[in-house]
C-alpha cells in the first residue's frame, strides 16, 4: 500500500535537541570541549547593573566563531543560518523555539568589545593547540596578504594640500579631483584629508604617473582613459584606514594587509594582525616577531627561527633578529650586491679599491627615512678619476667621480647571503611554502576573509583574529578526534590480543584435560 505523509502542525510536542544532534557532530563535540566562561569576567566592566539584559558574551563569540567556520561574512545571513541548524542551536545553548538576537545587535556588540578581548579568545584557542602537542614553537613562518576593505575606489577623494592649492592641482591633474561617487559621510580626520608627503615625493609620483600614462597610450592608443590614484594624494572617506594597493595581475583597490606567523609543526596560527597596506612588509617584521615571541612565551616556548620571503629582507631586520638570538631564514633582496665587479673591499681600512688601484674612501652615514635605510657613502676623488683609462665604462661621460652606497648592515647582509647558499636554507624555504601559504588560502577561501565586512583597522584586526581562532579550532578538533580514535584502536588491539590469548589457553587446557581423562579411563 502506498503511503502518503500528511503534515499538520502540533500544538504541543516533546522535542530535545540533544537527542537529535549525533554524538559525532562537530558542533556537539566542540561544545563539550571548548570552555569560554572566562569571557563573563572579561566583559563584566562593560555592563551596568540595571537595564535590559544584553546578548550573552559567550553566545556572541560562539556566533562569531560559527560565522567563520561556516564562511559567512554577513551578520544578517549568519542569524538566519544559525536559526535553521539544530547542531548550531545546540552549540549556542539555544532551544528550537528561542528567539535569536537582531543582526544589528551582533554588529553593535562587535564594536563594543575591544581588540584585547578578541586577542584573549585567540590566545585561549592557541593554548588548547599547545596542550594537545600541535605546536613546536621554535620555528615560525611569516607572510602577509592583501585583504579587500569594505570600501569602493569610486568614492575616494583627493587630499587637500596644506598650502599652494593651485600649484598642486597643476602638478597632479584636475581630472583626479572629483570622486566618481560621493560618500554619504566622511569619516576621515583632518590629518587623513591633508597631504603629508614632501614636494620631492610628489614630484616622483607625478613623474611615475606620466611614464605609466605614456606606456598605456603607446600600447592601447588614445582610447584609454588614464586615472592615477595614490595614497599620497587620495583617501577613502568611508574607511580612512584602508589603503590603495595592488599586486601584479590584479586590480588596484582599497585593502588591508594581513600579517601572520604560523608554527611549522602542524600549521597552527601563532599570531595574526591587521596592518596598513601601503607600507613594506619588512617594516612590520619587528612588531610581528615581538608579538609572536610574547604569545609563545606564555606557553613556555622559545623562538629560534623565522622563515619569510624576500619582502621581509632588510639589514635592520637581520640585525635585530640576530640580537635576539633568532636565525632569519630570509632571502636577501636584489638591492644587495655580494660583489661589485672591478672593485675589492678592504674591511680593515674601510675603503674600496678599483681596477686602477685607486681608493673609494668612506665619507659619511646618512638615513633615508622614506625607505627606512641607513646608508654608508663611499666616494673617489675627481683627481683619481680624471685621467683613468676605465673612466668611460666605470662612471660614464658626465660624472666626475665614482660613488658607492652600501647598507650600514653590510655584515648582516653578508651572513644572510652565505646562509642562503646552503642546502638547509633551501629546505627551510620549502618548509615555509608548505606551511603558511596553504593557511592563507584556507582563510581567504573558507574562513570569511575574502573581504573585511567592517570599517577601520581595529575592526579588521578583530575579523582576522576570529578567522584565525576558527581555523585553529577546526585543526584542534580534528587532532583530538584523531588522537581518540588512535587510542581506541590501540585499546581494541590490546583487548583482542588478550581475548585471543585467553581463548587459546582455555582450549589448550580443555584438550589436555580430555586427553588425561581418556588415558585413565581406557587403561
Amino acid at each position: 500500500m502506498q503511503g502518503q505523509k500528511q503534515y499538520q502542525e502540533k500544538l504541543f510536542s516533546s522535542f530535545q535537541l540533544s537527542e537529535r544532534v549525533p554524538e559525532e557532530n562537530f558542533y556537539r563535540r566542540l561544545k563539550e570541549s571548548l570552555d569560554l566562561k572566562f569571557l563573563y569576567k572579561a566583559t563584566a566592566h562593560l555592563y551596568g547593573d540595571t537595564g535590559n539584559p544584553s546578548i550573552d558574551p559567550v553566545v556572541f563569540f560562539k556566533l562569531m566563531l560559527v560565522s567563520y567556520l561556516e564562511n559567512i561574512s554577513s551578520d544578517r545571513k549568519l542569524v538566519e543560518h544559525c536559526s535553521l541548524r539544530m547542531d548550531i542551536l545546540y552549540f549556542l545553548n539555544y532551544d528550537i523555539d528561542d528567539v535569536f538576537p537582531w543582526h544589528s545587535t551582533v554588529s553593535r556588540t562587535r564594536q563594543l568589545y575591544d581588540e584585547k578581548l578578541f586577542e584573549e579568545l585567540f590566545s585561549k584557542v592557541f593554548s588548547l593547540c599547545v596542550e594537545s602537542g600541535m605546536v613546536s614553537g621554535h620555528t615560525q613562518a611569516v607572510d602577509s596578504a592583501y585583504i579587500k576593505a569594505n570600501a569602493s575606489m569610486d568614492s575616494i577623494e583627493m587630499k587637500q594640500p596644506a598650502q599652494s592649492v593651485n600649484e598642486f592641482i597643476d602638478k597632479i591633474g584636475k581630472e583626479n579631483h572629483q570622486p566618481l561617487r560621493k560618500a554619504k559621510e566622511n569619516k576621515a580626520g583632518e590629518e587623513q584629508q591633508t597631504i603629508t608627503s614632501t614636494e620631492k615625493e610628489l614630484n616622483e609620483l607625478n613623474t611615475r604617473n606620466k611614464r605609466f600614462e605614456e606606456k598605456k597610450i603607446k600600447a592601447f592608443g588614445n582610447k584609454i582613459t588614464f586615472t592615477s590614484y595614490s595614497n599620497q594624494t587620495h583617501y577613502s572617506p568611508t574607511d580612512p584606514d584602508a589603503r590603495i594597493s595592488t599586486k601584479p595581475g590584479k586590480p588596484r583597490q582599497l585593502n588591508y594587509l594581513c600579517s601572520m606567523s604560523t608554527d611549522t609543526d602542524q600549521g597552527v596560527i601563532s599570531h595574526i594582525q591587521a596592518d596598513y597596506a601601503d607600507t613594506k612588509d619588512s617594516r612590520y617584521l619587528p612588531d610581528i616577531t615581538a608579538k609572536t615571541k610574547r604569545e609563545l612565551k606564555k606557553n613556555n616556548f622559545i623562538l629560534n627561527n623565522i622563515l619569510a620571503d624576500t619582502g621581509y629582507s632588510s639589514g635592520k631586520n637581520y640585525h635585530q633578529l640576530e640580537q635576539q638570538g633568532i636565525t632569519p631564514y630570509i632571502p636577501v633582496s636584489g638591492v644587495y650586491k655580494h660583489q661589485r665587479e672591478g672593485f675589492t673591499y678592504n674591511k680593515e681600512k674601510d675603503h674600496f679599491t678599483c681596477r686602477n688601484n685607486k681608493h673609494l674612501v668612506f665619507k659619511k652615514i646618512y638615513t633615508d627615512e622614506s625607505k627606512d635605510r641607513i646608508i654608508r657613502h663611499y666616494r673617489s676623488s675627481r683627481k683619481d678619476c680624471k685621467d683613468c683609462p676605465f673612466k668611460k665604462e666605470c662612471i660614464g661621460t658626465k660624472a666626475q667621480e665614482k660613488k658607492f652606497e652600501i647598507s650600514f648592515y653590510q655584515d648582516e647582509y653578508e651572513r644572510a647571503w652565505k646562509r642562503q647558499q646552503t642546502a638547509h636554507f633551501k629546505r627551510m624555504v620549502r618548509l615555509r611554502h608548505g606551511t603558511i601559504e596553504p593557511v592563507f588560502g584556507s582563510l581567504i577561501n573558507y574562513y570569511g576573509m575574502r573581504k573585511i565586512n567592517v570599517k577601520g583597522k581595529a575592526g579588521a584586526h578583530k575579523v582576522m583574529l576570529l578567522a584565525a581562532a576558527a581555523y585553529n579550532l577546526r585543526k584542534w578538533m580534528k587532532h583530538i578526534s584523531k588522537k581518540v580514535n588512535v587510542n581506541v584502536q590501540a585499546l581494541t588491539g590490546k583487548l583482542c590480543g588478550f581475548t585471543t590469548t585467553l581463548v587459546y589457553d582455555c582450549i589448550s587446557s580443555f584438550i589436555a584435560n580430555l586427553h588425561f581423562l581418556f588415558r585413565h579411563r581406557f587403561r
